[in-house]
């Protein structure tokens, strides 16, 4: 590192658990994250201004009026703009140093399957299970540790997958594809701005720790909040010997096109209450 950087990320350098090796991990760092909206927001601002080497932003929307009053990123100037253009300005600009790479795709298998391959750690920012399913058995398949967060109304959880390790469980081990469960969307039942913050700014710290090699954190892990009566939750997650990505008898590229909506009572967990 330069004098520069010495003087940029001090604060994180005077902390033994990261350190100048640790801080040297992140500036060599390749982070995906997928979906520049409400999640992928505080996630992106934290993870630039942490150090992480390479940020490929992933998401096809384009900036509106109504996004503006939970995703921090954009501005009233970039409205109209594609998403990953307009975080891409200000991530440059709270950070320089660090590469920006913007793609304006919904991207399907083949894409997420290039795209995890050349990250250390994904986060998932979606706001939809098709994605999520997607981006799980991606991940899955190249073994790279997944942070996925989700927020709707006044609840929101932060899990982590890290597919490095053998035998733990996976996103459709806590959610199962095949729930006949209803899938909701903000613009449909509202969402708390803050919460999406906490939420997403939950994603960066666990996705820091991870290239960190820091191993305090939510690895195998769900945590659930509530962000009205501010209740926690975390929950040991459960693999699934009949998951259909993870199992004993799993295929990857095995598909439905049904949903599960996220819940405190998910079926792949144990509940251990926080408050």
């Amino acid at each position: 590192m330069n004098d520069q950087q010495l003087l940029r990320y001090s604060r994180h350098i005077l902390l033994e658990e990261i350190g100048i090796e640790g801080q040297q991990r992140l500036l060599a760092a390749r982070v995906l994250i997928i979906g520049l909206g409400g999640l992928g927001s505080p996630a992106a601002l934290y993870l630039a201004t942490s150090g992480v080497g390479q940020l490929t932003l992933c998401d096809h929307d384009t900036v509106e009026l109504s996004n503006l009053q939970r995703q921090i990123i954009h501005r009233t100037s970039t409205i109209g703009q594609p998403k990953v253009i307009s975080a891409q300005v200000a991530l440059h600009d709270i950070n320089p140093e660090i590469e920006c790479i913007s793609l304006v795709v919904r991207a399907d298998v083949v894409q997420l399957g290039d795209l995890v391959g050349k990250a250390d750690v994904v986060l998932d920012c979606s706001d939809n299970f098709e994605t999520r399913y997607a981006v799980n058995r991606a991940c899955l398949a190249q073994r790279k540790p997944l942070v996925s967060g989700a927020a709707i109304r006044f609840d929101g959880q932060v899990a982590v997958f890290d597919f490095r390790r053998a035998a733990v469980p996976c996103y459709n081990c806590l959610f199962p594809e095949d729930s006949l469960a209803a899938e909701l969307r903000c613009a449909t039942t509202g969402v708390f701005a803050p919460l999406v913050g906490i939420i997403g700014t939950l994603q960066a710290s666990e996705a820091l720790k991870l290239l960190a090699g820091i191993e305090h954190g939510l690895s195998g892990k769900l945590l659930s909040l509530n962000a009205l009566d501010m209740n926690v939750i975390r929950s040991t997650l459960i693999r699934d010997p009949a998951c259909r990505d993870c199992g004993e008898t799993a295929t990857i590229d095995n598909k439905s096109a049904s949903h599960a909506y996220f819940s405190c009572s998910a079926k792949g967990t144990s509940h251990d209450p926080l408050g």
